[in-house]
């Protein structure tokens, strides 16, 4: 009857620590990232002792001993994608993780607030887990982005433009074209058009900058409307004070064409080339999954994919607080980028919520209490007994 005691006992211990695996799931239940962990026990055996069998002699038998907590088991179901405002909020939609970096330590997340930190790295707010990116020798590492934080300045080499050049207006003209030399130093040009009155078909192009200054000319010629390829650029040249001689191609090809629309010309700049030096104003990802940088100047640049990992086997994976895991198994993880088999789409912006289902939750704790009752009570049964066996013996 003391072995019926220690059963009981282990019953109310396991159930003990299923009932804290329920309550840790319920408090992280608004925890981003969190997954939630399932209780699981298994019975317990001991081998031992013996019995006078009345045919067979001496038997050997296995008692049971009761129930232990086995190993638990961690629900990597995707939780909820909630929308954020930091265009470094980053979550997975679908499976893999996000690859973290500190020191000679490498951590896994799902999702995370992440900032660029003060030495120029990419790390996971308020602490020093540098998020990795795939580098050039497809390996990943964490990036660091103080390389890139002025874009420095392109000069202008062509205007392509498009739209139509009404045939019968007297004159059409596009300004406000931005052109930058090697300097970043702005000049802003306007394109006059005029037709040639002796020439049907054929318009004189007028280059001039903002001081007014006649900066080149060129005829363009149309055939039944469409630009003749042979005239359709002219090229522009000069000589900034400080700077490298700047030549600019203005492209007619793309479209331009010139039939009647009364006075009214739809002739536009299609593209320019060509900034001033930008200063970085913010850091993101775009649709796949590539780290962008914007600049003050209206360039961005692309840098590496941020890294995602794929697991053989997940279970090998151990919570460790905030969101994270580390990977103790043999099998060397799968490295890739958004998209790719094996692995979700990193999205920008949002993050992943708790995936705790509250109703599951209140089931299992149901079922934990009644458990426990029931251990309970083979352990005061099992008492009860005992206190009457010592009642008996006292009578004798």
């Amino acid at each position: 009857m003391l072995g019926s005691i220690y059963v009981g006992l282990s019953g109310m211990n396991a159930f003990s620590k299923g009932l804290q695996t329920i309550s840790n799931n319920v408090a992280n239940m608004n925890t981003l990232g969190f997954k939630t962990t399932r209780a699981s026990f298994a019975d317990s055996f001991n081998s031992g002792g013996g019995w006078l069998g009345s045919a067979s002699g001496l038997a050997y038998a296995q008692s049971g001993t009761g129930v232990h907590v086995a190993a638990p088991q961690v629900d990597f179901k995707q939780g909820e994608l909630r929308a954020s405002t930091g265009q470094l909020d980053l979550a997975i939609d679908g499976g893999g993780f996000l690859m973290l970096l500190e020191g000679s330590q490498t951590y896994y997340t799902r999702t995370g607030r992440f900032v660029v930190g003060d030495t120029g790295y990419i790390t996971l707010s308020d602490t020093e887990r540098r998020l990795a990116v795939i580098g050039a020798d497809g390996k990943p590492a964490a990036l660091d982005i103080d390389g890139d934080s002025v874009d420095p300045p392109a000069a202008s080499t062509k205007i392509v433009f498009s739209g139509n050049i009404s045939s019968t207006a007297t004159e059409a003209s596009v300004s406000s074209i931005n052109v930058y030399d090697s300097t970043g130093a702005k000049q802003v040009w306007q394109v006059k058009l005029t037709p040639v009155t002796s020439a049907t078909g054929q318009w004189t192009a007028t280059v001039t900058n903002q001081a007014g200054k006649t900066m080149g000319t060129s005829t363009i010629k149309f055939i039944g409307g469409v630009i003749d390829s042979a005239s359709a650029t002219m090229t522009i040249t000069d000589a900034p004070t400080g700077a490298d001689p700047l030549s600019v191609v203005l492209d007619f090809s793309k479209g331009v064409t010139s039939y009647s629309s009364g006075t009214v010309s739809s002739l536009r700049v299609d593209s320019v080339d060509g900034s001033a030096s930008g200063a970085l104003s913010e850091v993101g990802v775009d649709a796949d999954g590539k780290i962008k940088l914007t600049y003050d100047n209206g360039e961005t640049k692309l840098l590496g994919a941020v890294a995602m990992v794929d697991f053989r086997d997940p279970d090998k994976l151990k919570q460790i607080g905030d969101g994270l895991f580390e990977y103790a198994g043999s099998n060397a993880p799968y490295v890739t980028s958004s998209g790719a088999a094996g692995v979700g789409k990193l999205v920008s912006k949002q993050l992943e919520a708790s995936n705790v289902d509250l109703s599951a939750e209140f089931g299992e704790l149901i079922l934990i209490q009644r458990g426990f009752q029931a251990a309970s009570q083979v352990v005061s049964i099992s008492n009860d007994m005992i206190q009457q066996l010592f009642g008996v013996r006292g009578q004798g």
